[in-house]
């Protein structure tokens, strides 16, 4: 199921940008709250990174970093989640994901499961192996895969209806 969307590049000059941008930083604030009402939700549904990957997807790689920088930053200085401890791998990781969606998304100007599934795994194994080499455990690297693959279907199923939505 593949589908041709509205794909933008926009520009930090735009004011749209900014408009964008903060729309899907409160879904990321609104959206990981929600989430951690369910034990572990955080760590099971991924949610922080959801609303990033649809600003880089559809409104490319600056509304998708300022998202994917803010997001985070915002919700640990408002809740302190996730902890200091985490917030530099979720900084390295929402930036792969919006290099990786906005790339896609640029080189392609479609949409489907199949490639947001290969954005999300783009970087969530290149994200992992980065956490590896900082944290030096395995175990902790690799805690998305064994607790967020849930997450991450939510993310390329969920952001595909959800693009598909806005194409609208």
């Amino acid at each position: 199921m593949d589908k041709a969307i509205n794909l933008y590049s926009l520009s930090l000059r735009d004011y749209k940008s900014y408009i964008y941008a903060g729309a899907f930083v409160i879904g990321n604030i609104l959206l990981p709250q929600l989430c951690h009402l369910v034990p572990n939700g955080g760590l099971i549904i991924l949610p922080i990174y959801f609303f990033t990957l649809i600003a880089a997807y559809k409104y490319g790689w600056r509304v998708g970093i300022l998202c994917g920088v803010a997001s985070p930053i915002i919700n640990h200085l408002l809740f302190g989640m996730p902890s200091a401890a985490v917030l530099p791998i979720i900084l390295i990781k929402s930036t792969l994901l919006v290099a990786a969606a906005s790339y896609i998304a640029h080189k392609t100007q479609r949409v489907s499961i199949a490639l947001l599934a290969t954005v999300v795994f783009f970087y969530q194994i290149v994200g992992s192996l980065i956490e590896w080499a900082m944290v030096k455990d395995f175990a902790v690297a690799m805690q998305d895969f064994r607790m967020g693959i849930l997450g991450m279907h939510i993310q390329f199923i969920g952001g595909f209806y959800l693009l598909k939505f806005l194409k609208k």
